[in-house]
């Protein structure tokens, strides 16, 4: 660990990072109604709003993670943010659909910045055990913004208007980038920048055959979560038509599942070792989609069973997300941006390709989100028997390299 950079101040300053990202993604949930009214178009089609803010999310950390090798986190934290404040103000002043996207656009092409910097600051500054240590914390301490986000914006809609989540969006950002120009130091002096070419780095990192099964483990997982987050407020508010204030409570509910998982996360890796974590982890996923699919069969939609599901779910994908993620980024402690990158932009870009391909499915049912859920597990299990096969079993903890 850096000795100038403490974990609490580091897991705060990460923590509002990630928060300016996931409430974003989230906020606007319980206004889907409200935002189908104003602009003219159908519920499922909002769902495509998730998918212009992800997939330049995903893109952008392409560009951001070898940027950062070169020049350093904390200049890429901060124009990233400049350009998120941007796109959230053509959003919230948006007076057509295609505007509103394009303010979306461009949220997600500045956020990407915290997507790429929020894993590559705790590799600059932890290895091993204290890496997923590390990981396994700050996951628990950013889920309090998708757990908040909802709530505040069912309240800011009901009593303001749905135009008033993205006046907030836009102020917390801005003071997100104060405190990164006050407050945070520069976590990767010059003398251990990288300064060869962005092919020759991003080949470096996606030659090692046990990162393509990490990443191929946290793209489906996290496609999963975001898939369940597009939907789940079309279901609960369009096809069973709760109030906004009923949807961001019941949205809310699984999230603490994942605050376990990841508490869970770090003690199945050191009482047993990282590969149990991630056993487990599937498992959970498994069930969990298979709970959301079952009625969905039968042409149903119940909100006992989406978000009990979504919470099994919840679970298994907070167990796997610190262990894939420390896996994936300890071989790399000189391409940390680069890995970093390669990881938070796949697995947006994964999830916002995934949350566009269910967009065209008609949300009649739940048929069509547990179908995805499913599918990612099926992909999450495919990724892990590849990391087993490249895998030296005999090493208690074999993700420490």
């Amino acid at each position: 660990m850096s000795a100038s950079f403490p974990l609490a101040k580091l897991t705060f300053l990460i923590a509002i990072l990630t928060a300016v990202g996931q409430m974003t993604q989230t906020m606007y949930v319980p206004s889907i109604g409200h935002m189908a009214g104003e602009f003219l178009v159908s519920a499922s089609s909002l769902q495509a709003v998730m998918a212009c803010y992800l997939i330049p999310y995903g893109l952008s950390q392409f560009v951001y993670g070898p940027l950062s090798d070169r020049l350093g986190r904390k200049p890429i934290i901060v124009i990233g943010l400049i350009i998120y404040i941007i796109g959230t103000l053509v959003a919230l002043f948006a007076h057509e659909y295609e505007w509103f996207l394009v303010g979306s656009f461009i949220q997600g092409l500045g956020i990407g910045c915290g997507g790429a910097m929020s894993r590559t600051l705790t590799r600059d500054c932890f290895e091993g055990a204290e890496l997923h240590r590390a990981n396994s914390l700050i996951s628990m301490c950013v889920i309090f913004s998708p757990l908040m986000a909802p709530v505040l914006g069912g309240y800011l809609t009901e009593v303001f208007g749905w135009r008033s989540s993205y006046l907030f969006l836009a102020l917390f950002g801005i003071a997100v980038v104060i405190a990164m120009m006050t407050s945070m130091m520069e976590t990767l002096p010059k003398e251990r920048r990288k300064h060869e070419s962005v092919a020759n780095s991003y080949k470096f990192v996606l030659s090692d055959k046990r990162f393509q099964g990490f990443l191929l483990i946290l793209v489906a997982t996290f496609a999963g979560v975001a898939v369940f987050e597009a939907a789940a407020g079309v279901l609960l508010g369009g096809v069973l038509g709760l109030p906004a204030t009923t949807v961001s409570l019941l949205f809310v509910l699984p999230i603490p599942g994942y605050l376990v998982g990841a508490g869970l996360s770090s003690y199945i890796a050191q009482r047993r070792s990282e590969r149990r974590a991630l056993n487990v982890g599937l498992v959970a996923i498994l069930v969990g989609s298979t709970v959301v699919l079952i009625p969905g069969l039968f042409g149903q939609t119940t909100a006992l069973t989406l978000i009990g599901g979504a919470t099994i779910y919840f679970l298994g994908a907070g167990i796997l997300f610190p262990a894939a993620t420390t896996g994936a980024l300890s071989p790399f402690p000189y391409h940390a941006g680069t890995g970093g990158a390669i990881l938070g932009g796949m697995q947006n870009l994964g999830a916002g390709i995934a949350t566009l391909l269910a967009s065209f499915f008609p949300a009649q049912d739940q048929l069509p989100l547990g179908c995805l859920m499913i599918v990612m597990s099926f992909i999450v299990m495919l990724g892990l028997r590849w990391v087993n096969r490249k895998h030296d079993h005999s090493n208690e903890m074999p993700l420490v390299i």
